[in-house]
């Protein structure tokens, strides 16, 4: 069995538990930790120190796109669904509906509700980006006032980089 490691990065909206091996990253979640319990270590893999960096740029404002490698773990419908939601753009927001229409099956709705709730790369695989059909937030793993910090966060980016161009 492939060795794991893990390494807590401390967001401003909880920790969030980063698992990889030394060539991918397998889980990001936010973990009921109120404080670090996994640190740097001398044999943590380059691939989870990337990560944290990356997770750190994008909460500072400074990435909106992640490029370490990483690996999913379900059914070939549930990657197909999760690879769908890594082209829901940055501070933009998509519905059940349109990840269903997007994979060629319309009527999948809830089956892609499901895969959603499965996703256990937070942020990288943005199943925040999914509103309900009505425009609501609709659940979230991470609780729904995550959800919705999270958009405000990629918003309020978003914001000020068009306000850089029109400089």
């Amino acid at each position: 069995m492939t060795k794991q490691y893990k390494l807590d990065y401390d967001s401003p909206i909880g920790v969030l538990e980063i698992i990889g091996t030394d060539e991918a990253i397998c889980s990001i979640l936010f973990s009921d930790q109120e404080i670090v319990t996994n640190s740097f270590q001398e044999d943590t893999p380059k691939v989870l120190t990337d990560c944290y960096s990356q997770i750190d740029n994008y909460f500072k404002g400074e990435l909106q796109e992640f490029s370490f490698p990483y690996t999913f773990e379900g059914t070939d419908f549930q990657k197909t669904v999760w690879h769908a939601l890594t082209d829901i753009p940055y501070a933009q927001t998509g519905s059940y509906k349109d990840i269903a229409v997007s994979i060629g099956n319309e009527k999948a709705i809830r089956a892609v509700g499901s895969a959603n709730g499965k996703n256990k790369l937070s942020i990288v695989i943005p199943c925040h980006r999914i509103i309900g059909s009505n425009g609501k937030l609709t659940g979230y793993a991470g609780g729904l006032w995550r959800k919705e910090w999270l958009l405000q966060h990629e918003k309020a980016v978003q914001g000020k980089a068009a306000e850089v161009k029109q400089v």
